[in-house]
C-alpha cells in the first residue's frame, strides 16, 4: 500500500469516523476504469450490441460504463471516431448532474482536457453555444482536440481568466460547470505522484482560489440559471467551507438538492451535496455542489453584433465562393451553411455558432466549427468538418471494419487501398469505421491518398 502523509491520514480520521479503516483498506484495490459512450452517436443499446465485454452502467450516468480490469481502449478505431470517451467513473458525474438542454448558452470555465465539455456538447445536440475554457494553452490544445473528435458544432474554446470572462459575458450563461483545480486528495490512489504536490501545495492554497473563480462564475449566471461545482478532493475546506463561503457572500445563491446515487452521500454537515468515496463506490473521490441563482429566470438578449456579418468576411467569402470548389462541397456536406454565420480568418473558413459575437476579444483556440481551408483554387475540408458528418449524406465514402488492418494503417497516415470490387470516383472521400467517420482521404483511381490530420494521427 501506498504512503499517505500522516496529516491527511489524521484528516481523513476527522471526516470519516468509524469508517476511516475501510476508507484505508479501499486504498489496496485497483481503480475503477471507465468509458463514457457518445449518445449522440451511439442509439440506446447500440453499444452493448458492439461490445464483447461486460457493460456495467455507473450509477450517475446514463452513458458512462466500467471497464474491465486490462481493457485498453484508447487506441481502439472507435476512439478516434469519437464514439466514446475514456474517463474515471466519478469524474463523469459533474457534466451528468449540471441541467443542461438544447439551446442553453453553457460554461465549463476549467474544462482542459475536456472530460466534461464533450458531455455537455453532446447534450446540447448542435443547439445553443458551448464556451470551453481553460487558463493554461497548452491544455486548451488537447481540450480542442477532444472536442473536435467528439464532433461538437456550436463550441467556442477559451484560453481565458475567469475575471476576463466575466467582463466580456456579465450574468448570460444558462449553466456553468466549475471542476475546480484541487488538491487532489481523492485521486491519490490512482495517481500516486499527487502526494509529492499535495505535501507542497494543500488545500490551503486551492480554497481561495476556488473561491475566486466561483465568484466569477457567479457573475456569468442569469438569474435561474444553474452553477455546479465540483473538485476531485476530500478536504472539507475545499469543499464544504468553499460552499458556505460561496453562500455568505453571495446570498443570491442557493443550494439544489443532488440524488443519493447508492453508496453515495451528502455533506459532512448535512449539507445537500454529493460526495464520492471509494470504499463506498467504484470510482475514486469526488464531490460535488449544484447551485441556483435566484431571481426572475429570464435570459439576457444576444449581443446586438453576434448575427452580424462583417463587410470583411462578406468580400471574402464571396471570393472563396467564385474562385474556388466551396459550392461543390458545401452541397456534398449535410446542411447548407448560414452566410450570416460564417467567417474568414487566414484562408480559414469557420461556421459560428447561434448566439457568437464577433467582437468578443478573447483568446480562442477555436471559435465556432472549422469547415475548411482556401488552397489556391481549392477548398479542403477541415478533419473537425469529418466528425461532424454522418456517412450517408456524403456524396463517397468508404467503411472499413474495426478489424479491417487498413484502419489502423490509415489512423497512422498511410496510404490504404480499396476493395477491388469497391466503386469510387476519383477526389475526395470520407474513410470511416464500422459506419462512423474518421477522416478523409483522396481516391487517385486506385488508392486512397491519406488526408487524416497530421496532429491526430496513431503513434
Amino acid at each position: 500500500m501506498m504512503q499517505l502523509p500522516e496529516s491527511f491520514l489524521q484528516e481523513m480520521r476527522d471526516l470519516l469516523g468509524e469508517e476511516y479503516g475501510v476508507w484505508l483498506s479501499s486504498y489496496g484495490q485497483s481503480p475503477a476504469q471507465g468509458l463514457r459512450i457518445h449518445s449522440g452517436k451511439l442509439a440506446p443499446g447500440q453499444w452493448e450490441r458492439m461490445t464483447s465485454f461486460p457493460t456495467e452502467l455507473v450509477p450517475w450516468t446514463t452513458n458512462g460504463y466500467y471497464l474491465p480490469e486490462g481493457e485498453r481502449l484508447s487506441r481502439h478505431p472507435w476512439y478516434y471516431a469519437g464514439l466514446y470517451y475514456i474517463q474515471e467513473p466519478s469524474a463523469m458525474a459533474p457534466a451528468a448532474l449540471l441541467p443542461v438542454k438544447p439551446g442553453d448558452r453553457v460554461l465549463d470555465l476549467c474544462a482542459a482536457p475536456g472530460g466534461k465539455s464533450t458531455e455537455l456538447g453532446v447534450r446540447l445536440q448542435g443547439e445553443g453555444l458551448l464556451v470551453s475554457n481553460d487558463l493554461s494553452h497548452s491544455r486548451a490544445k488537447a481540450l480542442l482536440r477532444n472536442m473536435e473528435r467528439f464532433g461538437i458544432r456550436n463550441l467556442c474554446v477559451t484560453s481565458e481568466t475567469p475575471e476576463k470572462l466575466a467582463d466580456t459575458f456579465g450574468a448570460w450563461f444558462d449553466a456553468i460547470l466549475v471542476d475546480a483545480p484541487c488538491s487532489g486528495e481523492g485521486m491519490f490512489r490512482r495517481d500516486p505522484n499527487l502526494i509529492r504536490s499535495w505535501e507542497e501545495r494543500g488545500p490551503s492554497y486551492y480554497a481561495p482560489i476556488q473561491q475566486s473563480i466561483l465568484e466569477q462564475a457567479v457573475r456569468m449566471l442569469r438569474p435561474g440559471g444553474y452553477l455546479l461545482y465540483s473538485t476531485c478532493t476530500f478536504s472539507k475546506a475545499e469543499d464544504e467551507d468553499v460552499v458556505h463561503a460561496l453562500l455568505r457572500r453571495m446570498p443570491e445563491m442557493e443550494l439544489s438538492p443532488l440524488p443519493l446515487f447508492d453508496g453515495a452521500c451528502g455533506g459532512v454537515d448535512g449539507e445537500p451535496v454529493l460526495r464520492l468515496f471509494p470504499h463506498r463506490v467504484r470510482g475514486e473521490g469526488h464531490f460535488v455542489a449544484l447551485f441556483c441563482k435566484r431571481g426572475a429566470a429570464g435570459r439576457q438578449e444576444p449581443f446586438p453584433s453576434s448575427d452580424v456579418e462583417t463587410t470583411t468576411d462578406r468580400r471574402m467569402i464571396g471570393r472563396l465562393e467564385r474562385e474556388t470548389d466551396f459550392l461543390v462541397w458545401e452541397s456534398m456536406l449535410d446542411q447548407p451553411f448560414d452566410r450570416r454565420r460564417l467567417m474568414m480568418r487566414d484562408d480559414m473558413l469557420f461556421l459560428l455558432p447561434d448566439g457568437f459575437d464577433r467582437a468578443w476579444k478573447l483568446r480562442y483556440l477555436r471559435s465556432g466549427l472549422f469547415v475548411g481551408s482556401r488552397k489556391g483554387a481549392r477548398f479542403e475540408p477541415s478533419q473537425a468538418v469529418a466528425m461532424t458528418l454522418r456517412p450517408k449524406g456524403f456524396s463517397q465514402t468508404i467503411s472499413f471494419s474495426a478489424k479491417d488492418e487498413r484502419v489502423i494503417r490509415y489512423l497512422k497516415g498511410e496510404t490504404v487501398f480499396p476493395d477491388d470490387d469497391v466503386r469510387l470516383g476519383r477526389g475526395w472521400v470520407l474513410v470511416c469505421v464500422d459506419g462512423f467517420p474518421l477522416g478523409w482521404a483522396k481516391y487517385t483511381g486506385n488508392a486512397l491518398k491519406n488526408k487524416y490530420d497530421a496532429g491526430w494521427r496513431m503513434s
